[in-house]
């Protein structure tokens, strides 16, 4: 059975009252990734800029070759949006930036 202090439950902007729990570990280090690479003003970088981005900022223990990089970016990005961290640009294509509070 899973210790559940290594899991962290996330939700989805586009679905809030869903609740996903997933692995602690690599939730933050996608979560730290993230940050530093999204700008701080709009209109901010596609995912697939991000993503590039931020490979180089994962632990290649929890991420070898950046596998899932995709899908845990995605998770983070859904998750920190519901949290209002970050925000999308008001029009398309999609690009995220950080949400400066101050």
């Amino acid at each position: 059975m899973t210790d559940t202090s290594d899991r962290i439950e996330v939700r989805n902007v586009t679905s809030p009252h869903h609740i996903t729990r997933v692995d602690r570990a690599k939730y933050m280090a996608m979560h730290a990734a993230l940050m530093a690479v999204l700008p701080d003003t709009a209109p901010g970088m596609t995912p697939a800029q991000a993503q590039t981005a931020l490979l180089p900022h994962l632990d290649p223990i929890l991420f070898p070759g950046g596998a899932k990089a995709g899908w845990w970016m995605k998770c983070v990005q859904l998750d920190l949006e519901f949290q209002g961290v970050i925000a999308r640009a008001p029009k398309p294509p999609v690009r995220l930036h950080r949400v400066t509070t101050g």
